[in-house]
């Protein structure tokens, strides 16, 4: 888009082509502008509820916005939006304002802005293209309201849990930062409950984010069962919840927030894509109010979180125990031999097949984790050509939500599944098994989490975990010893039956 600029009660204002007759030589994309202060908010002014609901702590672009270019004008000049250029030049280096990336850039020509080479984001394009002339518009009125409501839940913590839930709660309260560091299947959902309850009781504005849309779906059903009358949102990739002040969302769809949640807590911060991605810690900065509460969740904390927790500029609290008080299960190794080559010939190995009829025999089902996409085609097809009924899931799989929900109910015994399942999934009396464990992709943090799916019911607490292998590494060593050096902070602190 191109603007001009204007002065408007002795303050500079941006005026879109379009809104008045001028001289077209006068207007510029909007990053030709300097950045102008933000305008005063003018009281006898009735905007538009119904686009302050839609812009309230949000960051779109004008074609997610469905009102006229003259309402948001409107809105603008009279205080109750903010408009700023998709990508602007910050320390010389041009960098987008909605996903902070700051390479990765293409060029194309542009019909609003009539420039033959206008600069866009690659990084955030599935989101919408943020070009050089596009505005980014933003509400800087930013309000939520919680009905009276309390916790329904009559649970009970476990001395773990509740250490962490006092501190968690304390955080929320004082607006700042904290690591809980649990093992898997602790129950650090239920540890949020309490300091959840009291950010609602303060109206505060609340995301839980995650990486993956698996976790998104398995928390919200959780909480809406012990908040049921505050409404809370989900947000991912194709969902259709309306906005809400409360929100369980991935980390992708923070992008378009801006400055809105007074708490923010991210689940499962050590993993991909989180990890690895820069716009997405970004996203979670910019979404989150400056003042707000900063929650990380996790089993396994990566280098340099846990570098953070021993400069101690992160407080941070564990729980080395499951809320069951059983040790965690240990993983066991069992050598394979050079299983690629049985399966490039065609064969399972047999003591594969032997593990899973164990397995069978004793109506465990079972999750086997394989190193990629292309070896679980394979598998899955040499299993059942030898009777072994089997689903497969992966990330490129739409339909893996839904074959996750049929192994739950039984339908059939066993799942074949990248590391895309190695967090967020419950399956009672679940048996793991690890094919290729010597894999690269299978790191100390992966096996660990892969480990925490087996023995996570107080009724079936022993649960079988086998690494596959054909060969030794050091991060299926440091997995075995991370789990057996919980168990003995738990048993020293008496958190064990």
């Amino acid at each position: 888009m191109r603007f001009t600029s204007s002065t408007i009660n002795n303050r500079n204002v941006l005026i879109p082509e379009g809104i008045t007759k001028g001289n077209l030589e006068s207007y510029y994309p909007i990053n030709h502008f300097d950045l102008f202060a933000p305008l005063p908010t003018t009281l006898d002014y009735t905007p538009s509820h119904e686009l302050l609901i839609l812009l309230n702590g949000r960051h779109l672009l004008i074609d997610e916005i469905p009102f006229s270019i003259e309402i948001l004008h409107d809105h603008y000049v009279n205080g109750y939006l903010q408009i700023e250029a998709g990508i602007q030049m910050i320390s010389r280096k041009p960098t987008c304002m909605r996903c902070g990336s700051i390479d990765g850039f293409g060029f194309y020509p542009c019909a609003r802005c009539k420039n033959n080479a206008c600069r866009y984001c690659r990084q955030c394009i599935m989101m919408g293209r943020v070009s050089a002339c596009s505005p980014l518009y933003h509400s800087p009125l930013t309000t939520s309201y919680h009905p009276p409501t309390t916790l329904q839940w009559n649970g009970k913590l476990s001395e773990g849990q509740q250490e962490a839930s006092n501190l968690v709660k304390l955080t929320i309260q004082e607006n700042k930062k904290l690591l809980v560091w649990a093992v898997c299947g602790s129950g650090k959902t239920e540890v949020l409950f309490n300091g959840l309850e009291a950010a609602i009781l303060e109206n505060k504005t609340i995301c839980i984010a995650t990486p993956r849309t698996d976790v998104v779906l398995e928390l919200l059903p959780r909480l809406r069962k012990v908040f049921p009358n505050i409404d809370i949102s989900g947000l991912y990739a194709g969902s259709t919840d309306p906005l809400t002040s409360f929100i369980i969302s991935t980390t992708h769809q923070l992008v378009r927030y801006k400055n809105f949640f007074d708490v923010m807590i991210i689940d499962e911060v050590d993993a991909f894509p989180f990890e690895y991605d820069a716009t997405l810690k970004y996203a979670v900065q910019k979404a989150r109010k400056d003042c707000g509460a900063l929650i990380y969740l996790t089993a396994t904390p990566s280098k340099k979180i846990l570098q953070q927790v021993n400069e101690q500029s992160l407080p941070h609290v564990r729980i080395p125990a499951r809320f069951h008080r059983h040790p965690l299960p240990i993983p066991r190794y069992v050598w394979i031999g050079n299983w690629r080559k049985s399966i490039q010939k065609g064969k399972v190995p047999k003591l594969l097949i032997q593990w899973l009829k164990i397995q069978f025999d004793n109506k465990k089902p079972v999750m086997l984790f394989v190193p990629s996409i292309k070896l679980i085609e394979q598998l899955q097809y040499l299993l059942e050509a030898v009777g072994v009924s089997c689903e497969a899931v992966h990330s490129e799989d739409p339909e893996r939500v839904e074959k996750v929900k049929n192994f739950r109910a039984a339908h059939y015994p066993l799942l074949l599944t990248t590391t895309i399942l190695e967090r967020g999934v419950t399956i009672e009396n679940v048996s793991v098994g690890v094919l290729g464990a010597e894999a690269e992709i299978f790191t100390e943090n992966a096996l660990v989490q892969i480990a925490g799916r087996a023995g996570r019911s107080e009724k079936y607490p022993d649960g079988e975990i086998a690494l596959f292998h054909f060969g030794k590494t050091n991060d299926m060593v440091l997995a075995v010893r991370h789990i057996k050096k919980m168990n003995i902070e738990a048993e020293r602190r008496g958190w064990l039956k």
